[in-house]
């Protein structure tokens, strides 16, 4: 049950449920109004609500006004609103009016109401003498402007519409008055002509034209400053009144000659937050907006170099009457108390008068208590009720505030309807409205009490974080002693309450990129069909498209913003409702970018070589201001050129800049955030510092020569912004080193001098002072530089060589002396050529190999060489110049080393239990030959390997050898290496398979092909056996087929079929005829086809000559392959390991730099030396595969 409760309604839901009588309301009226000549009529209004219809009179000048006195006044029904028609003269009309508003119950006033009635401005006729003065004199010409409706502009013109120019000496005052401080001859003129504008009234009023002659006078009339405005009568001060919240002006006109000038200054009181606005050429302060920290004393000085005059104004601000307390007026119930109160402010303090029902209270005989500010009654009755107003005014004003009292006596009413349904979601307030009007009240009925219900004054009852629980029927009670009533509400709880996530929660995005927001809900199924989502931003719903170009995309719980732009940030809001509840999740859209460019550059603290710039920054949109970059461009030597020169921290917006002379600078600023630069700042004011002498003198002197007799000195010039000043030379001086001599001195403009004659490599002292019209620069550092060189004269000496191995030498010599270099020692050049073969004797056209080892040096290793043979050496120093005489050869022969790998490996005649190999002699044999190594080995498709087997041939002619014990279709791989006394070389390799138990040991049948056959017959093949045909070419070592496919001849078998015919020799002899020429067509087909191939065969015996002269008719020979040396666990760490090593321990610095390639600068070894390969050569570093079919 809810209390009963009293309410008190002030609102207009009073007047139209509760249908008794009620007192009077002024709801409308009209203010200050102007009867302007160009309207028809002028309405004033009145207008109030009451029960009984209230009656309405006016008072005009504080006496009754009979609105049926005068036929232009046009009555309204029901209302106080009436019309003057202009018709005729309606000043008598102007006054001020107040309306009365009157029911059984009181009386209710308006606020006055004033309405002027402007008479027509017009300038009086009257003729204007001319006006004679000298020059110098002072002269006002007067206005005197109609009166009118404010506001007045006035204007003084010529005849022609032309403004009378003014300025310090000449200017109108507030009045509209022309004030000369003094005149000039040229001030003559006869068309003086003041115009008064009254813009509300559409009127402009010109007075009749004056004229003004100045005449020349005898003597110069200077004199101290006289105040015209205020006058001299008025004293060294005077008082000024202003109303708070208006605009203060204070004038201030004087004249003499020179022209005074005028100044303002407060004297006492707060002085004012910014400077005051001073107009008319300083001769008005103005003060806008004026509050009570204006006030004060201002002074005014009129100066000019005869002396000064001044004058003070007493400022005193003062304020029409205001409210701090209204009377409140309400609904009462018999026997109650009542107490108005009524309290304003102003200055002057306002004088506060009571009226009911509009008419002056008599404290004689009002049976209440009555003071300025409070009027009190008790034990109200129902003839209390009337309307009470408060008064304040002063001289700037009146106000009016109205109370209405009602005095009733009624049972309750409950205004909500009876039967009202409900309903909310778990943990959401649910409401249950009961609204009452009843007077008097009763508390005598007990409400509600736990701390989740509320019972708010309107009659609401609020049950807060629903439970399921709380569903069901409430009723609302209320009574007094008049009667009592009641209402019921049924409250339904529903689920669980709707929720809300927006994904991402605050995102962070660069400008122009995309983001998408996400809204996740929760809510109950129930509510479905009424579940609604919207989205917002900055709290204004956002539609579905929100812009044009639908960069913004809403689609029901997503919010994508592509290209996102600063406008774009904010905080979207995604609000999710349904019938029940609503809740709302937000998130804050953070758009970073560049900062705006920095805005108002001032440059302060000028100095000859420094400026303060000071800037302000713009915007960091979001990510803060890392740093400033400062930038300058200097029209003098680079214009248009913008560079940088310097940066400050963080946020500072102020920096000392250190600046060169002789430039015209102009500056800009840069901010930098995380995201990037801003736009460059708007060019600060251009800077010019004054010249002086050089700072600095020119960098990185040196000599360059191209002759022996010459030295040319060169230097870095000196920048633009080094120069300081105009007329910059350098003065280069120079004196041989060691030699007491003056020094040479000259004078030049460019940036080299060339001396000639001079002798060969000989240090010099140099120094470059830079020079200006301003002076010269600090005193130069002197450096040191050598005259021209020339080659070497002197051929090292002591030559000689240390063998180390069959392939490196160690080399040595003598270094020339130092004066025998005549330049800068770059190094030694080591040059060597082979001269002839130990192993044959032949000799060798020279080729020349040379290393070149840098640096002072007496040794250098010689890598590369070929083993067993004779060489000659020799020996130059070389500097910048070029190289010097050789020494004489020196001769040196290597030893013998390891021979190559042999040329070929070729398997013939394999059985099912031997093979027969074939192999080329090395490719170079490095020395004697001893013999040979021949190593096999079992291998499998897995490269599982079997043990290794070693066959020494020490017949160093032997070139074949037959392996036996072999096993029978077992895959191979065999090596052979050739041998000298140094140790055996790198081993050429060859896999093979066995024959098959039973089959028979034809490997290879060979024929040979004349190049211009088209065909070639096969005889003498196996019946019912695969073969494998293959066209080659005769060089055995290339292994590139023309041809090749497999065929299968027809077995025996077959002639069982045909028994009837088969014995027949017609038809044997047809069959075989028939076989060979199918065999024939396909062998010219497959030969015809590789015709015009990428070899032919003829090419290929002209390019490799057989090395072997005997038929290959007989020979018997496999399948080849292409594979190389097959990577097989252990084989090669077996065969490697016979070789020795022929690696120097030497360090790789001992090495020089050679023509080759072969060394790096540093000396490290990147490659084998270079050497000429004898003619007719063949390199194989592959072997080929010999594979057999394993079925006969």
């Amino acid at each position: 049950v809810w209390a009963s409760i009293l309410l008190i309604c002030f609102n207009e839901a009073f007047y139209i449920l509760i249908k008794r009588n009620y007192l009077p309301t002024i709801t409308e009226q009209s203010h200050a109004q102007v009867a302007y000549p160009f309207d028809e009529d002028f309405t004033i209004k009145c207008e109030a609500r009451g029960n009984p219809q209230p009656t309405f009179n006016w008072t005009k000048d504080g006496k009754p006004f009979d609105l049926l006195s005068d036929p232009r006044i046009v009555p309204s029904n029901n209302s106080g609103t009436f019309v003057i028609q202009n018709r005729g003269i309606i000043t008598n009309f102007q006054g001020k009016y107040r309306c009365f508003a009157s029911n059984v119950l009181g009386t209710a006033m308006s606020e006055e109401i004033e309405l002027i009635v402007p008479s027509v401005p017009k300038f009086p006729k009257e003729k204007i003498e001319p006006l004679d003065v000298e020059h110098g004199d002072s002269v006002i010409l007067h206005c005197n402007p109609p009166k009118g409706i404010p506001p007045l502009h006035i204007y003084w013109m010529n005849i022609d519409l032309q403004h009378i120019p003014q300025d310090e000496r000449v200017s109108m005052s507030l009045k509209g008055d022309l004030y000369f401080a003094n005149v000039e001859e040229n001030d003559s003129r006869s068309d003086y002509c003041c115009f008064a504008a009254f813009p509300r009234l559409r009127t402009i009023v010109q007075k009749m034209p004056m004229t003004l002659k100045v005449s020349r006078s005898n003597f110069i009339k200077e004199r101290k400053p006289k105040l015209l405005i205020p006058p001299e009568s008025a004293g060294s001060s005077s008082s000024v009144t202003v109303i708070k919240g208006g605009v203060l002006l204070l004038e201030c006109i004087a004249e003499g000659l020179p022209t005074p000038h005028l100044s303002w200054v407060k004297v006492t009181g707060n002085l004012p937050k910014d400077e005051p606005e001073t107009e008319n050429f300083g001769k008005i302060l103005k003060i806008d907006q004026v509050t009570a920290a204006d006030e004060g004393t201002y002074q005014c000085t009129a100066s000019n170099p005869m002396g000064r005059a001044k004058h003070e104004f007493h400022v005193h601000v003062e304020e029409p009457p205001r409210w701090i307390k209204e009377p409140e007026g309400g609904v009462y119930s018999v026997g109650a108390n009542l107490v108005l109160l009524c309290e304003a402010i102003g200055s002057p303090e306002p004088t506060i008068q009571w009226k009911l029902n509009g008419m002056p209270i008599d404290s004689r005989t009002f049976r209440g208590r009555i003071s300025a500010r409070e009027i009190s009654l008790t034990n109200l009755q129902l003839q209390d009720s009337a309307v009470y107003q408060c008064e304040a005014s002063n001289k700037h004003g009146t106000i009016l505030a109205s109370a209405n009292v009602n005095v009733l006596n009624i049972a309750p009413l409950i205004l909500t309807s009876d039967g009202e349904n409900y309903a909310t979601v778990v943990g959401y307030s649910a409401f249950l409205h009961c609204e009452i009007f009843a007077s008097p009240a009763d508390d005598s009925i007990e409400p509600l009490s736990t701390s989740r219900y509320e019972l708010n004054k309107n009659g609401t009852l609020e049950i807060k974080e629903t439970k399921k629980e709380d569903s069901g029927s409430y009723a609302c009670w209320a009574a007094n002693s008049v009667g009592k009533r009641a209402i019921t509400a049924n409250l339904d709880i529903r689920g669980n309450a709707t929720k809300l996530v927006v994904t991402p929660k605050n995102p962070r995005v660069l400008k122009s990129h995309s983001i998408l927001l996400k809204c996740q809900s929760e809510y109950d199924s129930h509510l479905k069909h009424s579940f609604k989502l919207s989205w917002r931003k900055d709290g204004d719903e956002l539609p579905v498209n929100s812009t044009e170009d639908g960069r913004i995309i809403l689609d029901r719980d997503t919010l994508f913003i592509s290209s996102v732009t600063l406008e774009d940030q904010g905080v979207y809001t995604c609000v999710a409702s349904t019938s029940l509840d609503s809740v709302t999740a937000e998130s804050q859209l953070i758009v970073l970018d560049v900062p705006d460019p920095p805005e108002d550059l001032q440059l302060s603290e000028n100095q000859n070589r420094s400026v303060r710039l000071s800037w302000k920054a713009g915007a960091n949109h979001n990510s803060p201001i890392n740093e400033s970059i400062i930038e300058f461009e200097e029209n003098r030597w680079e214009p248009g050129r913008w560079q940088e020169l310097t940066r400050t921290p963080g946020n500072d917006t102020t920096t000392l800049l250190s600046l060169a002379p002789y430039m015209n600078y102009q500056f800009r600023v840069l901010s930098v955030n995380a995201v990037g630069r801003s736009q460059p700042s708007k060019p600060s004011l251009r800077y010019a510092t004054p010249p002086a002498a050089p700072d600095k003198n020119p960098e990185n002197i040196r000599v360059e020569a191209s002759e022996p007799n010459e030295m040319v000195m060169k230097w870095e010039p000196l920048k633009p912004v080094e120069r300081n000043g105009p007329g910059l030379e350098y003065k280069v001086s120079w004196r041989q080193r060691g030699v007491e001599a003056d020094w040479n001195e000259e004078m030049v403009k460019k940036h080299s001098l060339t001396l000639r004659n001079t002798p060969t490599f000989v240090p010099y002292e140099i120094k470059v002072q830079a020079v200006n019209n301003l002076g010269s620069g600090p005193e130069p550092n002197v450096t040191i530089g050598y005259s021209g060189e020339d080659v070497p004269d002197a051929a090292p000496s002591g030559v000689s060589v240390d063998i180390v191995n069959s392939t490196l030498v160690k080399v040595f010599w003598f270094g020339i002396p130092r004066d025998r270099v005549r330049g800068h020692l770059r190094g030694y050049k080591v040059s060597w050529w082979k001269t002839k073969s130990m192993l044959d004797g032949k000799r060798h056209h020279p080729e020349k190999h040379f290393l070149t080892f840098v640096g002072d040096r007496n040794y250098g290793m010689i890598p590369g060489l070929e083993p067993f043979s004779e060489f000659r050496l020799t020996v130059l120093a070389y500097n910048s110049k070029g190289d010097g005489p050789e020494s004489s050869p020196v001769v040196f022969e290597t030893p013998e080393g390891v021979p190559e790998q042999p040329r070929f490996l070729r398997i013939l005649n394999f059985d099912k239990d031997s093979v027969t190999l074939s192999w080329g002699l090395p490719k170079k044999a490095n020395g004697h030959l001893t013999g040979y190594i021949l190593q096999y080995q079992i291998i499998n498709e897995t490269h599982e390997i079997g043990p290794l087997n070693d066959v020494s041939v020490t017949n160093r002619s032997t070139l074949s050898w037959r392996l036996s014990g072999l096993s029978s279709s077992t895959k191979y791989k065999f090596y052979v290496k050739a041998c000298t006394v140094k140790g055996c070389g790198k081993p050429v390799t060859e896999e093979g398979l066995t024959m098959a138990q039973g089959s028979k040991g034809i490997g290879k049948i060979s024929e040979a092909v004349k190049p211009t056959q088209k065909f070639h017959p096969i005889e003498a093949l196996e019946p019912g056996t695969e073969y494998t045909v293959r066209l080659v070419t005769k060089n055995w070592v290339d292994n590139n087929s023309i041809f090749e496919d497999v065929i299968e001849t027809r077995g025996r078998a077959y002639a069982g079929i045909y028994d009837g015919i088969s014995t027949q020799g017609w038809f044997i002899g047809l069959m075989c005829a028939i076989a060979l020429l199918t065999l024939l067509l396909l062998t010219i087909c497959f030969v015809r086809r590789n015709k015009g191939g990428k070899y032919s065969v003829k090419e290929k015996e002209d390019l490799h000559p057989d090395p072997e002269a005997q038929s290959i008719k007989d020979e018997i020979f496999g399948e080849y392959s292409d594979s190389d040396e097959k990577p097989l666990k252990g084989s090669l760490q077996s065969i490697n390991g016979d070789i020795k090593a022929t690696e120097s321990a030497d360090s790789l610095v001992d090495y020089g730099e050679g023509e080759h390639g072969m060394f790096n600068e540093d000396g490290s070894f990147i490659g084998a030396y270079s050497g000429s390969k004898e003619k007719g050569s063949v390199e194989s570093t592959g072997s080929s595969t010999a594979t057999f079919p394993l079925h006969a």
